[in-house]
C-alpha cells in the first residue's frame, strides 16, 4: 500500500510503497517545472538502486524501471506503477511549496494609520538630513559621518526609476561589511537581497520581476567576478535576457527564454582600490574612514558594549522607524 510522502526532513524526502521504499537524497528542487531532477535510492529487502536522473526523461525513467526490476527481481509493470505515483505526488508537493513561497513572497508589511502619521511626523521635520543621520548613529552604525548618510539614500533610491549604486572601498577590517550591513538593516527586509556568494547565471533564474525595485548588499565584490557582466546590464539596460536548452519528457531539446527585469540599486564591498571601470562609472565610490579618530570611536562602543551600557532595545526601536519611513 502507498504512503504519503515523508517531507520532515526536505533534504531527504522518503516514500513507501508497498515493498518498495523511495529517498530523494538532497531532496526536490522547487523551481524548473519542466523538469524534475532527483537523486534516487530505492530499496527493497536489503537491495539498493541509487541513481540521478531526470523523471520526466522518458528514457532515463525507463532505464531505471528495468535495472531495479533486476536488481529486485520485481515485474516492470510494478515497478512503473509505483514511479508513476511518485511522480504525481511529488508534483502535487512541488506545486504545494511554490504556492507556499509566493505566499511568502507577497507578505508586505503594511503600515497602520498611526505608523504613517508618525512617519509622516518624521518626514516633515527641518534638517531632516542631520536628523536622519544622527538616528543612523543611533541605530549602531559607528562613526563614518558622512559614507552613511550617503549610503542610505543611495539605498533608499531603490524606489526611484533610476536608482543609485555604491561601492564601499578599504582595507580588510575597516569595516565596509559592518557599515553597509547596518545601513542595510534600516531598510525593509522584503526589499532587500543580501548575497555572499552568487554564480555566474543565478541572477537569470529569479522570478521576472523578484529583483524589481530591490536593493541588492553584495558583501564580497571580489569573489563575485563571473556575475559583475549580467549584474552591470541590469544597472544599466533594468533587464537581463538568457536562453537555455533543455530536455523536455521525451528527450528532445528545446529552449526557454528567460528575462529578469529591474531597475535594482546595488551596494557592494572591495579590498581593491582600483575598482573595474565598468563597475565604478556606474556608482558612487565610499573610501572608509581609516583614521585614528574613527578607531577610537569604534573602541569606545565596544567599551561600552562590554560595560552593558549600549541599549540594544533602543537600537532596535531607531531602525524599526527608519524601515517603517523608507516602506512608506
Amino acid at each position: 500500500m502507498a504512503t504519503n510522502l515523508d517531507t520532515t526532513n526536505p533534504a531527504y524526502i522518503t516514500w513507501q510503497y508497498q515493498e518498495l521504499n523511495f529517498g530523494l537524497l538532497g531532496g526536490l528542487k522547487i523551481e524548473g517545472l519542466e523538469r524534475m531532477r532527483v537523486t534516487l535510492k530505492v530499496e527493497h529487502k536489503q537491495q539498493a538502486v541509487r541513481h540521478n536522473l531526470d523523471l520526466y526523461n522518458n528514457d532515463s525513467l525507463d532505464k531505471l524501471v528495468r535495472r531495479c526490476a533486476e536488481r529486485f527481481a520485481l515485474g516492470t509493470s510494478y515497478i512503473s506503477s509505483a514511479f508513476a505515483t511518485l511522480i504525481n505526488l511529488l508534483e502535487a508537493y512541488r506545486l504545494e511549496q511554490l504556492k507556499q513561497l509566493t505566499k511568502e513572497k507577497e507578505q508586505v508589511k503594511q503600515l497602520t494609520e498611526p505608523e504613517k502619521k508618525e512617519a509622516e511626523a518624521f518626514l516633515k521635520q527641518p534638517d531632516l538630513l542631520q536628523r536622519t543621520n544622527e538616528l543612523i548613529g543611533q541605530s549602531g552604525v559607528v562613526g563614518e559621518e558622512n559614507n552613511r548618510i550617503l549610503m542610505y539614500l543611495v539605498f533608499t533610491s531603490r524606489k526611484r526609476e533610476e536608482p543609485l549604486h555604491v561601492i564601499s572601498l578599504g582595507s580588510s577590517g575597516t569595516g565596509k561589511t559592518h557599515l553597509q550591513s547596518g545601513v542595510g538593516e534600516l531598510i525593509p527586509p522584503e526589499d532587500v537581497i543580501q548575497i555572499t556568494s552568487l554564480s555566474e547565471n543565478a541572477l537569470y533564474y529569479f522570478g521576472k520581476q523578484e529583483l524589481s525595485h530591490k536593493l541588492i548588499l553584495i558583501e564580497d565584490l571580489d569573489g563575485a567576478g563571473e556575475v559583475l557582466y549580467p549584474l552591470r546590464e541590469l544597472q544599466s539596460k533594468k533587464v537581463i535576457t538568457k536562453t537555455v536548452v533543455y530536455k523536455n519528457q521525451t528527450g528532445e531539446a528545446q529552449t526557454v527564454h528567460l528575462r529578469v527585469e529591474g531597475p535594482i540599486c546595488v551596494g557592494g564591498c572591495t579590498t581593491k582600490e582600483s575598482v573595474y571601470e565598468d563597475n565604478s562609472n556606474r556608482s558612487f565610490l565610499l573610501h572608509l574612514d581609516e583614521s585614528s579618530e574613527q578607531d577610537e570611536k569604534i573602541m569606545h562602543y565596544q567599551r561600552l558594549k562590554s560595560a552593558g551600557k549600549v541599549d540594544f532595545k533602543e537600537q532596535a526601536r531607531v531602525s524599526s522607524s527608519f524601515r517603517m519611513c523608507n516602506g512608506y
